[in-house]
């Protein structure tokens, strides 16, 4: 099973809550996470981009560093891991986003990809005046589709003719061309969103949900595999966790109490009320998916794993064993210590890990 870590680009990474712990995105700090990751045997780093917060008393997401940027100093300073910057579509056109993408592939020597998001939070873009309007959300996915093939033809072929609905090229060209194979990630759970996933994208990371649900995720892998057979490609389905672990299970689910003690109700109901705008009723679209997630009970947009460092490892192995489950991208409450545990305490224990553990 690959191994990922999404790095705290925005503030208090992934937990929306007063009571966990508080910090700013610093370059820093990501570097010290991923050279962690990178020591751990971790297979890819990647890291998100946002670009309006939900506020609360927690600030969920006011402040965020770059992606591209970010990715771009940490491939100078790795030496292994595979790194991915997410491109907002909607902020840029694809040429710019291609050849930015050539360029850290240079810095890094062939271990760049990019994660593509279609853009659901209307708020990020009519700060700056470049909102489509409510259209966006029925033709993202195309939207999308032409911005990938413009990439790819110019990462394969370096130039594009390409005539689409939403970009037109004209002998549009970016040279030198990247020295290796470019992967595509996105991040789609609905219908519309894992058809394209299998159409144009070599990974998909499918969301996991509520409390020690190791196995929650199987209808959502499952309709990557179905959209899989389909296309005649093989897309691979990753998985988006949170681990809270301690040294026993006791003191693992009394911190994760804590985190939700302080849930921000009022963050919550911020960005809960932006992702309505989007009229998609797919159950696993952005603003139904949090009914998967536990109604307003948890403090975060993902499936938490919260137990001893034993525990945590036995789910991720029962997580690896959903069919088409390819790895999995993990967060953490604490980053730098978290980090540190999984790769001591939680990883000597996956048998999922046994060839990697063996490599270490």
């Amino acid at each position: 099973m690959q191994l990922g870590v999404f790095i705290p680009i925005g503030n208090n990474g992934w937990l929306i809550s007063t009571t966990s712990p508080q910090y700013m995105p610093t370059f820093d700090l990501n570097r010290t996470i991923v050279e962690k990751a990178e020591r751990f045997g971790f297979d890819f780093a990647l890291s998100m981009i946002k670009l309006h917060g939900f506020g609360g008393p927690s600030q969920f997401w006011d402040h965020n560093l770059e992606s591209f940027t970010l990715m771009a100093g940490l491939a100078s300073v790795t030496q292994r891991i595979q790194l991915f910057a997410t491109c907002a579509v909607l902020t840029m056109p694809p040429p710019i986003a291609a050849r930015m993408a050539v360029t850290i592939d240079s810095i890094s020597h062939g271990r760049f990809g990019v994660n593509i998001i279609s853009g659901w939070q209307r708020r990020e873009y009519t700060q700056m005046g470049i909102w489509p309007g409510a259209e966006h959300y029925k033709r993202r996915y195309e939207y999308c589709a032409e911005y990938v093939t413009i990439m790819r033809e110019l990462w394969e072929a370096g130039r594009s003719d390409f005539k689409g609905e939403f970009f037109k090229m004209d002998d549009c060209r970016c040279s030198p061309l990247p020295t290796s194979r470019i992967p595509i990630i996105c991040a789609a759970q609905s219908d519309a969103g894992t058809r394209y996933a299998a159409e144009h994208a070599d990974y998909n990371f499918c969301a996991s949900f509520g409390e020690n649900k190791p196995s929650a995720v199987a209808p959502s892998v499952a309709r990557l595999v179905a959209a899989n057979k389909e296309t005649g490609r093989d897309c691979g389905a990753l998985v988006l966790t949170m681990i809270i672990a301690d040294e026993t299970d006791a003191a693992a689910i009394a911190k994760w109490q804590h985190y939700k003690d302080g849930t921000d109700m009022e963050a919550i109901a911020h960005r809960d009320a932006q992702a309505k705008d989007d009229p998609n009723t797919d159950i696993y679209s952005q603003p139904n998916r949090r009914a998967l997630a536990g109604g307003d009970k948890l403090p975060t947009n993902q499936g938490v794993l919260v137990g001893s460092y034993a525990s945590v490892a036995r789910m991720l192995d029962e997580m690896s064993a959903v069919p088409g489950v390819r790895g999995v991208m993990l967060t953490f409450d604490d980053f730098v210590v978290g980090m540190e545990q999984f790769g001591t305490r939680i990883m000597p224990l996956m048998r999922c890990l046994e060839k990697t553990n063996k490599a270490a």
